[in-house]
């Protein structure tokens, strides 16, 4: 009778294998060898172990040996499986793929697809994407970016962020912006309600009920809303807005705002009441840098969770719907927390550049 190899730990493999079998972080397979290897410790056999745990007793034999030939650490990777040495003529074809790739286009379209690649190169489409995969590359996938052109970009960038990263004492810093064009959307049909085995569904197209602007001042110390709706988004409306800022905050507390260079933000009449108001700071984002204004992060969730897949038959319906959620979201606000430095920041848009004037001097 084949008798099972006697599994001895000391205190430092012990407390390892414990704490590996209970972790929650730690993947289920290696939770699982270390319960068989505390079991082998304990003296149980590979039937007692593959009753108790609920495996194979070959499994249990091979972890049990796993971990007498290399330890803890035998027991945290799977080992490498043998296989067909890759060739010369696949590392060829590796390399050309993604040759190929990066450095041209099909004839009448703009990118490459696993097929039309695959057609090109004389191989097969699931290579192709094996290939793809393995350097990420997604040439079905496009990303919208715009460097700012601001001569004042790192001035502004460092003043936004120091806000964020180490918020002034006694004041708030409110991140104000609108969100315009919101339009009150019905759809032409009802559509089919979730339900197991199916997604909801709405028709395609949709009657135009009119439309809306969201004006909003996010507090990041306590992620808090302050908003306005109004069909129009001049001077006159911003002016609007911020006197309610006014009215809405204390008194003794200094305001700065963040706000982007949209021309309704600097009109003369606009500026003559901040004058008259010298508890408000007003900070500028440099130009074409709306992802520094984190107000922006508060609109794509209130699209994506309320405006977007919502039917509203009229204005007044959709401010309705967009009042609600401000309300149900200030009940538990979140604050947004900002973690990027503006050190950071400026070696990506230093590495964005050079790649923009190498690209455009090829």
């Amino acid at each position: 009778m084949r008798v099972a190899k006697a599994v001895e730990l000391n205190a430092e493999d012990d407390r390892r294998l414990r704490i590996l079998s209970k972790r929650k972080r730690v993947e289920a397979r290696v939770q699982l060898r270390a319960r068989i290897v505390l079991e082998a410790a304990k003296g149980a056999t590979h039937l007692e172990i593959a009753q108790a745990l609920g495996v194979d007793r070959r499994v249990a034999r091979r972890w049990r040996e796993r971990f007498l030939q290399a330890g803890v650490e035998g027991l945290l990777e799977d080992a490498t499986r043998p296989g067909r040495p890759r060739t010369a003529r696949a590392t060829l074809n590796e390399q050309q793929v993604v040759r190929t790739t990066l450095e041209q286009t099909p004839m009448g379209a703009t990118h490459w697809s696993t097929r039309s690649l695959a057609a090109h190169l004389g191989t097969s489409a699931a290579s192709v994407g094996r290939i793809w995969r393995a350097h990420g590359l997604k040439p079905h996938r496009v990303e919208s970016f715009k460097l700012s052109n601001d001569k004042r970009f790192i001035e502004k960038l460092e003043d936004i962020v120091g806000l964020y990263l180490n918020p002034p004492e006694h004041a708030l810093v409110l991140s104000c912006d609108e969100k315009t064009q919101i339009q009150a959307l019905d759809r032409t049909q009802p559509g089919l309600p979730l339900k197991r085995g199916r997604a909801q569904t709405m028709t395609h197209d949709y009657k135009r009920n009119g439309t809306t602007t969201l004006f909003a001042a996010l507090n990041m110390l306590t992620g808090e809303v302050l908003s306005i709706t109004d069909p129009l988004h001049r001077h006159q409306e911003w002016l609007r807005f911020l006197k309610m800022i006014d009215r809405s905050t204390p008194r003794n507390k200094e305001l700065h705002l963040i706000v982007d260079n949209y021309s309704t933000h600097k009109h003369p009449k606009v500026q003559a009441w901040l004058a008259k108001h010298p508890r408000f700071h007003v900070h500028f984002t440099p130009t074409s840098a709306s992802w520094l204004n984190m107000v922006e992060r508060f609109f794509r969730d209130i699209t994506d969770k309320r405006i977007r897949r919502g039917c509203f038959s009229s204005v007044a319906e959709l401010e309705a719907a967009i009042n609600d959620y401000i309300a149900v979201h200030n009940a538990h606000p979140k604050p947004f927390i900002w973690t990027a430095k503006a050190n950071d920041i400026l070696a990506k848009v230093t590495r964005a550049r050079e790649k923009f004037h190498k690209n455009r001097s090829n």
